[in-house]
C-alpha cells in the first residue's frame, strides 16, 4: 500500500471520527448553556483547554460563576471532580495527601498513602492566589507530569486530568502572584466578564425561582480523552503554522526592536505549543477539520498575556499586555 493511499485512509478516518466528536461536543455545549448564561466566549475557551488536554485559570471579580461553571463541567463532561479552597494556611499534604502511620491488630506498624484531592480528573483549584508559594509549587507536577511522589513514592493521578483555578484580579491583599513558572502550566488564561443585560436577565429570572436547571452528564471521561487524542490528529496548514511563529517570536524582546522597548520577557516554545493544540480544538468545537489563521488570532490573548510582562516603563506609560498583543495580531490577522 503506497504512502499515499495510507494517507488518504487516515484523512477518512479523521473526518469521521471529527464528524461524530462535532455531534457529541455540540450536545455537551448545549448542555452547559442551560446552566451557565452570558460567558458564551468563557465557556468555549474554556472548553477549548479540556479539548487540548490542558489546565486554565479562570479571571475574574466575585459572582460571575466561575465556581459554577467547573461544577457544571464536571458533571456534563462525566468528570470525577474535587474542588480545594486555596487559604494562606493550606499545606501541600492537603491537596497531594499524606503518608499516615497505622498499627495492625498483630501490632506491626506500616505507612498508608491517604491521596489528597488533587487525585481527581477535573479540580476546580479556588482563588489559587491564597495559598503560600510553597503550596502553589505542589501543583507543579501534578499539572506537568500527571503525577505526584509522596516520600519518594510516585502515585499517577486520573486521566484525564484537568486543572481549573480561579483568581480574583481586584482583591490582592493577603494574596501570593503565581510564579511564571506555574503561570506557564496554564494553557489559557480566560478573562470572565460581566454578563450582558439580556443574559442578566435570564439569570435573575432563572436562578431565584423555586426550581433551577441542573446539569446532567452527557460525556464521560473516556470520551474526552478520545476527543483529546483526535485533536491532535487534526491537519495545520503551513500558513496557520508559520502564523503561531510569527506572532509568539515577535512578542520576545529578543526578536523585535519595538516590542524590546515594552516587554521585559516574552513567551516560551510552550505558548507555540499551546496555541498550536488550541487552534485544533477551538476548530473541533466550530465543526471544522482543520484550523485557520482566524484561530490563532481569537486565542492570541488567552495564551499569551501570561506568558509575558511589561518593564516598569511600559507599565509607567500606561501599556498593557492585551495592547500590545493587539498589536502583534494585527500584523498577522
Amino acid at each position: 500500500m503506497s504512502a499515499m493511499t495510507i494517507e488518504a485512509a487516515d484523512q477518512d478516518a479523521i473526518v469521521r471520527d471529527a464528524e461524530a466528536a462535532v455531534a457529541r461536543i455540540a450536545e455537551a455545549r448545549t448542555e452547559i448553556g442551560r446552566v451557565i448564561f452570558g460567558q458564551a466566549a468563557v465557556v468555549e475557551r474554556t472548553l477549548v483547554t479540556l479539548l487540548s488536554g490542558g489546565h486554565g485559570l479562570l479571571v475574574g471579580v466575585p459572582g460571575l460563576a466561575k465556581t459554577k461553571l467547573v461544577v457544571t463541567l464536571g458533571t456534563v463532561l462525566g468528570l470525577e471532580a474535587h474542588r480545594i479552597q486555596f487559604t494562606p494556611d493550606l499545606m501541600p499534604s492537603d491537596i497531594v495527601g499524606a503518608e499516615v502511620l497505622e498499627q495492625g491488630r498483630d501490632g506491626s506498624r506500616s505507612f498508608r498513602f491517604i491521596a489528597g484531592p488533587v487525585f481527581a480528573q477535573l479540580l476546580m483549584a479556588d482563588e489559587i492566589n491564597r495559598a503560600s508559594p510553597r503550596t502553589q509549587s505542589a501543583l507543579l507536577q501534578a499539572m506537568q507530569e500527571g503525577h505526584v511522589t509522596v516520600a519518594g513514592q510516585r502515585y499517577d493521578l486520573p486521566k484525564p486530568f484537568h486543572v481549573l483555578a480561579t483568581q480574583n484580579p481586584l482583591e490582592q491583599e493577603g494574596t501570593y502572584p503565581l510564579p511564571e513558572a506555574q503561570l506557564d502550566r496554564f494553557l489559557l488564561q480566560i478573562d470572565v466578564h460581566y454578563p450582558d443585560r439580556d443574559a442578566e436577565r435570564r439569570i435573575l429570572v432563572e436562578t431565584t425561582g423555586a426550581g433551577e436547571a441542573e446539569p446532567r452528564a452527557v460525556l464521560t471521561g473516556e470520551e474526552l480523552a478520545r476527543f483529546q487524542r483526535l485533536v491532535r490528529r487534526l491537519p495545520v496548514g503551513e500558513s496557520v503554522v508559520e502564523a503561531i511563529l510569527d506572532l509568539v517570536r515577535s512578542a520576545r524582546p529578543e526578536e523585535s526592536p519595538e516590542v524590546a522597548e515594552v516587554v521585559a520577557w516574552g513567551p516560551g516554545p510552550r505558548a507555540s505549543q499551546a496555541l498550536m493544540l488550541a487552534v485544533r480544538a477551538r476548530a473541533l468545537l466550530q465543526g471544522r477539520f482543520a484550523p485557520s489563521v482566524d484561530d490563532v488570532v481569537a486565542l492570541a490573548e488567552p495564551v499569551l498575556q501570561h506568558r509575558m510582562a511589561l518593564t516598569f516603563a511600559a507599565r509607567a506609560d500606561g501599556n498593557t499586555v492585551r495592547a500590545v498583543i493587539e498589536r502583534l495580531v494585527r500584523k498577522i490577522g
